[in-house]
């Protein structure tokens, strides 16, 4: 039986987003093929950089390596207007030798991006044209980063309209539509870390909150949805990728054999040593 085109709708959520990165490195090695990706804010990124390159390795090394030598710390948002990409700390000068240059509708894996039109409120699903731009306006928060102009139309964060964009990838073609959503809750009032002071805690919070409505209905025609339980975590927790990550792989290995079953994937061949090293790690995908 010929397996299923597989589809992601990958979410916001800042550094939580780096769920997604293990969500596809688990993927990948269960032997799916992904053939539609569409991402909002942080799923985007990751969503458009795997898009762009099918390197995930190399994507969990960039980030890898910023948790190393850098500190995203709440602090550092002061004076900054966008924390992701600035000249000095920047995500877009590391990764630019990947996707300097390429145009979206040229991605490996088709591909778009989720922004909000700062004018109307309108969603504005970005299919063409730069993909760092695309990316950036995808991403771009208000208070913590600007909006991101794209043929005459200022843009925003897509999570405004579109958290986890399940109705992009299935318009796309997907046959099994998968989505990650590592962001959107509503905020718990008795906990004791809730609070109303603090604008820039305050504003995340309801953007969490707005996130949750929306999300709701959009990921409705969803054949699955993965959540990553990473809420702990803070948007802009980019020093503990690699718990974030881990957190994705482990989501994601709960969910293979059911989506193998619905997709009709065969499991792939693995050399005889290495079967019997993922039998006993527990990791036979």
């Amino acid at each position: 039986m010929k397996s299923k085109t597989i589809g992601l709708a990958l979410g916001g959520g800042g550094a939580k987003g780096l769920a997604h990165i293990g969500v596809l490195k688990t993927f990948l090695r269960a032997g799916f093929k992904i053939d539609y990706l569409a991402g909002t804010s942080m799923g985007s990124l990751v969503g458009g950089l795997y898009a762009a390159t099918e390197d995930i390795d190399f994507i969990e090394r960039t980030f890898l390596d910023i948790a190393e030598n850098y500190s995203f710390h709440r602090k550092h948002l002061r004076g900054k207007k966008n924390l992701l990409f600035t000249d000095e700390e920047t995500v877009e000068k590391m990764l630019s030798q990947k996707i300097d240059g390429l145009d979206v509708k040229n991605t490996r894996i088709p591909f778009k991006a989720i922004a909000t039109d700062v004018k109307d409120g309108d969603e504005v699903v970005i299919d063409k044209g730069s993909l760092v731009k695309a990316i950036r306006a995808s991403s771009a928060l208000p208070i913590a980063f600007p909006p991101v102009e794209i043929d005459g139309r200022l843009l925003m964060d897509g999570g405004f309209v579109n958290p986890v964009p399940v109705d992009i990838v299935k318009k796309m073609g997907a046959e099994c539509v998968i989505g990650v959503d590592v962001s959107s809750k509503w905020p718990d009032i008795e906990d004791e870390h809730f609070s109303l002071s603090g604008i820039k805690s305050t504003i995340v919070d309801a953007f969490s909150a707005l996130e949750y409505q929306v999300a709701k209905e959009k990921v409705k025609d969803a054949d699955f949805m993965l959540h990553p339980p990473v809420l702990s975590f803070h948007w802009d927790d980019f020093r503990n990728a690699k718990d974030i990550i881990q957190v994705g792989v482990n989501e994601a290995t709960n969910s293979i054999r059911e989506i193998r079953e619905r997709t009709h994937y065969p499991k792939p061949v693995k050399k005889p040593l290495q079967s019997f090293i993922d039998f006993i790690s527990g990791n036979d995908l």
